[in-house]
């Protein structure tokens, strides 16, 4: 029996007899095309506008604010940079940027790089989340950053919002903060992990004003923990570029997990099993195989480039299957000129020209570039960032090691849900990949994500900005 939804299925003509692990034959039927991704602007009238803000301290916010920027007065604010920052407040942004990246690399390092990491690592260690207690009292880095608040962080934004009153969506928890103190309201925060430091939440929870939007459940009971009401989290999901969903029916999402799910199972043994779902969710029109490409598999090395030796190994090992066109591979190499220059000498050691590097000059350029990916990627295989979230869209999660604590749960949440794997040893990727691929383990772990995990955070966000509220949705189509 097909599951039961709000969201009414796709019909069908009549009633199939065959059985559901019968492919539809590309012969006997009409040559299909994938539906065309617009901008954002062409797939929805922006009714609302606010203070959108993130900082520079990694990708991971910033990927969070990119699919709002349609509603952010001015363009997105990025703290951290000198045109967003009032003076003297540069040099403190700079300063956790680098100890941001320096936290990032150290894990790599040989010999000590797991002991310094490690000691790192505790200034913003999340603590277990059993046994169940109060950890609403504040701790050392919350009393940290109300100095560096009281001091003149985020100053030049406080001053943007009081000569223009909007709502103030943040991706970064110092923005919402400092709004908090200054006496803001309308504070919107975004969980960008599964779980996050008690530092997102200010020194009294219960008199704040921050509302917080969740990612996942989680995040929810994380923060009740830290003393948050359950009426200042609303669970959205994280925000997804709207060019990945095509509109709120899930246009372009449909067709492209119906291609992908083919990809994922080329000895067909999870369709024998999950056809009829799939079909009832995603539409038969969606399901027939166009075969336009190879399997195609993008590799994240990470905002600070910490694991290009990884995805130098994985290319070598997929390298007989790059040059015969079995496998496309890609590497998401974000903006750092040096990061792009070291893969591309990867692409001229291992000779695959056949290699491409998703890169950008600018911020916008670079999430333009990874947004088109994505609808072609299969598999990404990438660190448990902000990343693990893009499995609600039906792309399961090869897990790189993990850097810092939040990237412990996000690990924790992809393995509750079944939508991602820890990675095995990369220099026998050609093996063990492809054994999973066989046994149709990818294609499960795609169709776990897409129905367990939220896609439909952005529509969320704007319809809470909009009316205030939002309506808690059943139907894995419409959250």
């Amino acid at each position: 029996m097909s599951p039961k939804s709000s969201t009414r299925p796709e019909s069908r003509k009549k009633a199939s007899t065959r059985a559901p692990a019968a492919r539809p034959s590309a012969r006997a039927r009409r040559p299909v095309k994938a539906p065309r991704s617009k901008p954002t602007a062409a797939l929805r009238a922006v009714e609302v506008r606010a203070w959108v803000a993130t900082a520079d301290m990694g990708l991971g916010h910033q990927r969070a604010a990119y699919p709002l920027r349609d509603i952010a007065e001015g363009g997105l604010i990025t703290l951290g940079r000198a045109e967003n920052n009032s003076n003297g407040e540069h040099k403190a942004w700079e300063r956790l940027r680098r100890s941001y990246e320096f936290l990032s690399r150290t894990k790599s390092w040989p010999v000590i790089g797991n002991a310094v990491f490690g000691m790192l690592d505790k200034i913003q260690n999340i603590p277990p989340f059993y046994p169940l207690r109060d950890l609403s009292h504040p701790t050392f880095q919350v009393a940290w950053l109300k100095k560096l608040i009281t001091s003149g962080m985020c100053g030049g934004l406080l001053e943007k919002m009081k000569q223009k009153p909007l709502p103030l969506v943040t991706t970064f928890y110092a923005p919402a903060i400092a709004a908090d103190m200054a006496g803001f309201g309308r504070i919107y925060c975004v969980i960008c992990d599964a779980e996050v430091n008690r530092a997102w939440v200010a020194e009294n929870p219960r008199e704040s004003k921050i509302t917080y939007l969740a990612p996942c459940g989680r995040a929810v009971r994380r923060l009740n923990e830290y003393g948050i009401p359950n009426e200042r989290i609303w669970l959205t999901g994280f925000p997804i570029p709207l060019e990945l969903l095509g509109d709120e029916q899930l246009t372009v999402l449909k067709w492209d997990l119906g291609q992908r799910l083919r990809y994922l199972d080329p000895s067909e043994r999870f369709w024998p099993l999950h056809g009829l779902n799939v079909e009832h969710f995603l539409g038969a029109k969606n399901c027939r195989f166009a075969k336009e490409r190879a399997l195609t598999i993008t590799f994240g090395v990470g905002g600070a480039g910490a694991q290009t030796d990884i995805s130098y190994r994985v290319a070598r090992s997929l390298r007989e299957k790059i040059v015969k066109g079995e496998i496309t591979y890609n590497i998401l190499a974000g903006i750092r000129p040096e990061v792009v220059q070291f893969l591309e000498s990867i692409k001229k050691e291992l000779a695959l020209p056949q290699i491409r590097i998703i890169y950008g000059k600018t911020l916008d350029e670079y999430f333009r570039g990874f947004t088109e990916c994505m609808r072609t990627t299969d598999i990404i295989w990438t660190k448990p960032s902000e990343l693990s979230f893009y499995c609600g869209l039906g792309i399961p999660v090869i897990m790189a090691p993990h850097i810092g604590s939040q990237e412990d749960y996000n690990q924790a949440w992809l393995l509750e849900i079944q939508a991602g794997f820890p990675q095995q040893d990369p220099q026998y990727t050609d093996q063990w990949l492809m054994d999973m691929l066989r046994a149709g383990r990818l294609a499960d772990a795609a169709w776990n994500g897409f129905l367990k995990a939220r896609k439909y955070g952005t529509y969320k966000i704007h319809e809470i900005l909009r009316t205030g509220t939002m309506e808690r949705e059943t139907s894995v189509l419409r959250r």
